[in-house]
């Protein structure tokens, strides 16, 4: 060969033994990935011992509503990142807003003496999207425990301004959860999330919540649940003295606790019997703030309005991490009052953090302008029909329930006594891990697969999971 020749075959084989090296280098990457998944990180919710014996995926990626993980595996997120990826992956819009404003202002406070611009329309978009609500202030945190321990403390800086400073208690409901701060933790409604952190913060009272598949009471119809859990709770504030009671909070629809549906008339019952002892209610959008439920926000499906409003998860699709807590004009009023006590001396370094203020704007534009929750409320009757057809080939699926699209499908070893499956028992983990395996990531909670895909699923969408879900359930031996 001549010269050029000999010059190209070398640099042929150079770029031979770079693509070499860079594939081990990868393949040295990946390898390191998975010997470290479970070696440094405490990973929540998760026994340390689990995670470095059965690794979870490493997901790499995200476009659109798939997500691919260190293997290649490219899947269905049916948990939308953790009920929070509303807008999917890969949204231009939300991207360029987090880049124009770090190069812009990456931070600056919001404490005493200055503010940004972001936080300010942000709150003033969320004010106007709650004014059916009476919404008229916003404090902000960086998560749903951020927010409700917000709520918290507010509620009872408004009972002192409002000269009722013995009004210190919180209501909470059995399989409610509010975040894992202290604050939080102690209203949550499962002993799974409170226990290994007893005791909690004095003042928290749990009181029945009307589970309709695990009901209290037996052999009651929905609307009649509702009122005993009604009236239960009205014993209870009665019992320690309204007058000590600052707020009962609350989710629309219950989500880590099983995706627990209320009665209809439920909420409206909650709504009638904090206005007659004077108690502040809650509403703990966390996760269905922002269309998951179907309406814009879960208090929409009920008619209520509450006094506060608990917010994030969806407020930024989950692209960075930001919570809300919105404060009725009605309350806002009581901080008026002259004095020191009118000083909200509460924040946190990152409240109204520029950049996850103006990915929030970015995201609920995307939320508004292409109505996800009225595709969550269409797509997700359309999906929660398509899941109770599995009733009749599965009998080890004992209740399919949901709203909009927050839906969870509950396995049980006997569907006449709903007996449940114990957390040690390996077969729902084994179903989940066949549906990964013919790419749908479900999210399992003992024997709940829990489904919160992003808002832009679509039918097609819907009828894949159920496919793959009705293979794995079939194919899987108890």
């Amino acid at each position: 060969p001549g010269p050029d020749n000999g010059r190209l075959f070398y640099r042929s084989t150079d770029w031979l033994a770079e693509d070499f090296m860079e594939a081990n280098d990868v393949q040295h990457e990946a390898n390191w990935l998975r010997a470290e998944v479970g070696r440094h990180v405490f990973h929540p919710m998760a026994d340390p011992k689990d995670t470095v014996a059965n690794p979870p995926p490493i997901v790499m990626r995200g476009d659109g509503v798939h997500v691919t993980d260190l293997d290649g595996r490219r899947m269905l997120d049916c948990q939308g990142g953790l009920w929070c990826v509303n807008a999917g992956y890969g949204r231009e819009e939300i991207i360029e807003a987090i880049s124009r404003q770090a190069r812009e202002l990456p931070y600056y406070t919001m404490f005493p003496g200055s503010a940004n611009a972001p936080a300010v329309q942000l709150a003033a978009k969320l004010c106007e999207l709650t004014a059916s609500e009476g919404m008229g202030r916003v404090l902000y945190g960086s998560g749903g425990s951020d927010a409700t321990e917000t709520a918290f403390k507010i509620a009872r800086q408004y009972w002192k301004l409002a000269g009722q400073p013995e009004r210190l208690k919180y209501l909470s409901l059995r399989g409610g959860y509010h975040g894992l701060h202290f604050g939080g933790m102690s209203a949550c409604g499962g002993d799974a999330w409170r226990r290994n952190y007893e005791p909690l913060v004095p003042g928290f009272i749990n009181v029945e919540s009307p589970n309709l598949y695990r009901p209290p009471f037996e052999g009651v119809s929905p609307d009649q649940l509702g009122e005993m859990c009604a009236r239960l709770l009205e014993r209870e504030i009665l019992f320690q003295g309204p007058d000590t009671i600052a707020a009962l909070i609350a989710e629309p629809v219950q989500g880590a606790g099983g995706v627990n549906v209320p009665p209809a008339n439920y909420w409206p019952r909650l709504r009638e019997i904090c206005d007659r002892y004077g108690i502040l209610l809650i509403a703990d959008e966390v996760i269905t703030g922002l269309g998951r439920s179907g309406e814009l926000f879960g208090v929409r499906n009920w008619g209520v309005t509450p006094d506060i409003m608990c917010l994030a998860k969806g407020i930024t699709s989950g692209y960075i991490p930001l919570g809300a807590t919105l404060i009725s004009e009605r309350m806002a009023a009581a901080w008026e009052a002259p004095g020191p006590t009118s000083v909200v001396m509460h924040g946190y370094t990152y409240s109204g953090h520029p950049v996850a203020c103006a990915a929030g704007l970015a995201a609920i534009d995307i939320t508004l302008r292409e109505k996800l929750h009225e595709n969550a409320r269409v797509v997700g009757d359309y999906f929660l029909a398509r899941l109770k057809t599995l009733m009749d080939r599965h009998e080890v699926i004992g209740d399919v329930r949901g709203k909009g699209l927050m839906i969870a499908v509950e396995l049980v070893k006997n569907r006449a006594t709903r007996e449940a499956f114990a957390p040690t028992d390996s077969y729902p983990g084994r179903v989940s891990d066949a549906c990964l395996d013919k790419g749908v990531m479900l999210r399992t909670i003992v024997n709940k697969f829990i489904i919160s895909p992003p808002l832009i699923f679509t039918k097609s969408h819907a009828d894949e999971v159920v496919a793959v879900l009705d293979q794995a359930l079939a194919t899987t031996g108890r």
